[in-house]
């Protein structure tokens, strides 16, 4: 499906709109202490609204209508987008030739009590890692990610990450990344080192092929 630019940029809009309400949701959902009957109509509320929604989707050979591959723009990345209710989301900018993002986890994405599941700091890190790695000239493909945990990431505190190359040999590129707060950014909580491979034309025909000749 074409869309005009005035056209997408509302749907993009909406997108957002929607992926806010979702994690709302979401956060309330996973931090409730609400009545269990309160719980059982919110169910069916939530059934009713998520219907319509259901009747027009996407398979996996098929991108979302706004979503802009070459402009970086994936509305449902788990990690930074914005119509994502899975995501923080995830905030990143370049200072000084430096990734640095910034989000706060809350209860969602609870692993010991009252800190941050393994899984979704190694997460947070290959999208920073991989947006260093894009951003530097040489975009590739995770192909290892060694994650070492210094200290527990805290919930509902404000994080700071960061990531950078750290060498490009060929079509292979490593980049290191960190977990910190946004308030003792020194005090390093997650380490990562990635190592990513860009893709020859054939490999991307092959993995991407059915996606991109089918939205092309």
């Amino acid at each position: 499906m074409g869309w005009a630019e005035p056209a997408r940029n509302l749907r993009r809009t909406a997108i957002g709109e929607l992926g806010e309400a979702l994690r709302i949701l979401v956060e309330h959902a996973t931090a409730t202490e609400a009545p269990t009957d309160e719980l059982r109509r919110a169910a069916e509320r939530i059934r009713q609204v998520a219907a319509p929604l259901g009747e027009r989707i996407r398979d996996r050979d098929q991108l979302p209508s706004a979503d802009d591959l070459l402009d970086g723009v994936r509305m449902y990345n788990p990690v930074t987008g914005t119509g994502s209710a899975l995501a923080p989301p995830l905030r990143i900018e370049h200072i000084g030739g430096t990734a640095v993002g910034y989000c706060t986890l809350g209860l969602a994405f609870e692993g010991p009590p009252r800190f941050v599941h393994g899984g979704v700091s190694a997460m947070l890190l290959d999208q920073m890692l991989g947006y260093a790695v894009s951003t530097s000239g040489h975009p590739g493909m995770t192909v290892r990610l060694d994650t070492a945990y210094r200290a527990p990431v805290p919930l509902l505190t404000p994080l700071r990450l960061t990531a950078e190359v750290s060498a490009v040999d060929g079509r292979r590129v490593t980049a290191h990344g960190t977990i910190a707060t946004a308030a003792e950014p020194d005090t390093v909580l997650v380490t990562a080192t990635g190592t990513f491979v860009g893709l020859r034309a054939e490999q991307a025909q092959r993995l991407f092929g059915p996606v991109l000749n089918r939205n092309g």
